[in-house]
């Protein structure tokens, strides 16, 4: 399809004009004007053969003129003599190097996400604001004033860092997170946001094939995505993890993960994507949920939350603590967690849950009311008012 083929040669166009010009924002916008072109063009003169090389001119030609038409002529003069040799794809993939840019220190993770999505994704403003449940003017600003950070920074436009690796993993993960567990709204999935979050995944693997964290970042996407399916009945409304039809998960992305994850640890050092991508392994691996390792989970939370100091690692280590010796157990670590454990609906959720196994149905029902009143994802809130329900 042409849209496929224009998203695949957006973010390379978009690295390359870049580089050459040192301009992100300008380059991001010349680049738009061509793919608008080409979806224009190409449906009645069919895609060419190097459908870059015709993005790249297109884009190119926009920048010149942009450039020229600017009020500051003098300074926009020179940047166009810098363009009077055209740019070229070369052999490497710039693409890696347009995401760690949209990844850049200078901005908070909502505005990396956004540039990430409309740069590298190829996805419109209108669809990014759909997305996240916003105005698409107010996206639009939002993007605007990422693209004018990143030219404030003063940082050359250079090939990918090192050290902006784990932002770019961090932004991926949230990305995905927002898509496979929606935070707000009607719905329980974004399934275009997680399914991005994936494709961006596996190009940062494919270009960075020695990084363990970025393996075991697409192995813990890919072993979680894989149990999408299971996870919602028919009307939407949300299925856990323990009540799932596991005959419904999909076998191939776990097949995917789980040698990804086997081949990252086989390396030696392990990060935090890694242990996680593991902990997902062994729930996809358990025939049922009785037969998962619960023992082995909660070592490698152990390890996760000494590793993280992460408050939502330490609640989810609540729950394998229940697993392994009881509900009392559970609820006695909660306690001693203290603000360590994440607060918020999550917690009321998780404190429900264990209260209902250890038999106390009245403080589980105003554990489950607490949690359903707190969250503001609908199918989330539907879940737990029916839990709270069941019980009354």
């Amino acid at each position: 399809m042409i849209e496929d083929v224009l998203r695949e040669c957006a973010a390379p166009v978009l690295g390359a004009l870049a580089r050459r010009t040192g301009d992100f924002a300008a380059a991001e916008d010349a680049v738009q004007e061509a793919l608008l072109a080409a979806a224009r063009h190409w449906p009645a003169e069919g895609v060419p053969d190097n459908p870059r090389g015709w993005l790249l001119r297109a884009a190119h030609r926009k920048l010149i003129d942009q450039a020229r038409g600017d009020e500051a002529r003098r300074r926009r003069e020179e940047t166009a003599a810098r363009l009077s040799v055209p740019a070229r794809v070369g052999d490497h993939d710039d693409t890696l190097t347009v995401l760690f840019l949209c990844c850049h220190p200078a901005l908070s993770p909502a505005s990396a996400i956004a540039l990430t999505l409309r740069a590298v994704g190829g996805l419109t403003t209108a669809e990014i604001a759909a997305a996240f449940g916003v105005p698409e003017a107010t996206m639009g600003q939002r993007i605007s004033r990422a693209k004018q950070k990143i030219k404030d920074s003063g940082r050359p436009f250079g090939r990918p860092s090192a050290a902006r690796v784990p932002s770019v993993l961090h932004v991926l993960y949230l990305l995905f997170n927002e898509g496979y567990a929606t935070s707000a709204g009607p719905a329980l999935h974004r399934v275009e946001l997680s399914a991005e979050a994936i494709r961006l995944a596996r190009l940062v693997h494919r270009l960075l094939p020695e990084d363990g964290e970025a393996a075991g970042l697409l192995a813990l996407m890919l072993l979680t995505d894989a149990r999408r399916p299971a996870r919602s009945d028919a009307g939407g409304d949300l299925i856990p993890l323990d009540e799932q039809d596991r005959t419904k998960w999909d076998r191939d992305l776990i097949a995917q993960g789980t040698a990804l994850i086997d081949a990252a640890v086989r390396r030696g050092a392990v990060g935090e994507y890694q242990l996680q991508a593991a902990i997902a392994a062994l729930h996809d691996r358990a025939p049922t949920a009785a037969e998962t390792d619960w023992r082995q989970i909660h070592a490698l939370y152990e390890l996760l939350e000494r590793m993280t100091g992460n408050p939502v690692v330490a609640l989810n280590r609540v729950v394998a603590a229940a697993m392994v010796d009881g509900p009392r157990a559970g609820l006695k670590l909660l306690d001693e967690l203290g603000d360590r454990a994440a607060a918020g609906h999550r917690r009321d959720a998780v404190r429900a849950h264990l209260l209902e196994r250890a038999g106390e149905t009245g403080a589980a029902v105003e554990a489950y009311r607490a949690a359903a009143a707190a969250t503001t994802s609908l199918p989330e809130r539907r879940y737990l008012t029916m839990r709270a329900a069941r019980l009354t």
